[in-house]
């Protein structure tokens, strides 16, 4: 799992945190995350039930690939 500044991590069906940081310069996690629900700032390590969207993609429902 790789990430950038701006990607979106998605944890379940309902859990979408907008990355704000990435301290490995390969991307790899953990990642600064900004939940978007609450606002919370939070150091996260994604596990199996996590995915990545690119910023230019759009999140879609489910824990399946982004469309």
């Amino acid at each position: 799992m790789r990430a950038r500044v701006g990607d979106r991590l998605v944890v379940g069906d309902d859990r979408i945190g907008e990355v704000v940081g990435v301290p490995s310069a390969d991307g790899s996690p953990p990642y600064i995350i900004k939940w978007l629900k609450d606002g919370h700032i939070a150091m996260v390590a994604p596990d199996q039930y996590s995915r990545i969207v690119p910023a230019a993609e759009p999140v879609t429902g489910g824990s399946g690939a982004a469309a």
